[in-house]
């Protein structure tokens, strides 16, 4: 029994030293890379933002879901953790200024759904009013989000956009 014990403990103590199964793909933590720069690109939108498109009366377009946040500075750091049933993007941003809340990541697509393979979201942030810019410690948000299976099954890269800086990372 000692000696079963014994070989047990020494076979497990090689294999994690080793590093093989950290840098395989079977490893699940491994399922996407790090995150890389990615260049931005501007919107050029034909439409003025502040006309609403549908209004009046019986209108399904109400402002009860209305985000008011605009894009966060910068991307700091982007990462992909696997969850049963799909994954959690989380990414940490630095804002321009202090006091930003009700921080998301909000489709870049209508609905969620890959586009050339690629899912896009966009860091923004509502931010306060006449606050200072401050430390960029201070300034720093981090938000998380959610994903299922069927939105990753068509992605093989996730990129989240910010004002000046986009990172991506790949399956």
């Amino acid at each position: 029994m000692r000696k079963t014990v014994s070989a047990l403990l020494v076979s497990t103590l090689v294999l994690s030293a080793c590093g093989g199964f950290r840098d395989s793909r079977v490893n699940p933590f491994n399922w996407f890379g790090r995150a890389e720069p990615a260049p931005v690109t501007l919107a050029n939108e034909e439409t003025n933002p502040l006309i609403p498109t549908r209004t009046g009366l019986f209108s399904s377009n109400r402002n009860r879901d209305a985000y008011f946040g605009q894009p966060i500075d910068t991307v700091s750091d982007l990462v992909i953790e696997r969850v049963p049933g799909g994954a959690i993007i989380r990414a940490t941003g630095v804002a321009s200024v202090q006091g930003i809340y009700d921080v998301r990541l909000t489709p870049v697509s209508d609905q969620e759904t890959a586009v050339d393979g690629v899912l896009s979201y966009r860091l923004e942030g509502v931010p306060r009013v006449g606050t200072p810019q401050g430390a960029p410690a201070t300034r720093e948000v981090i938000v998380a989000r959610k994903v299922t299976d069927q939105t990753l099954a068509g992605a093989r890269t996730i990129r989240v956009e910010a004002e000046r800086n986009a990172l991506q990372t790949r399956r």
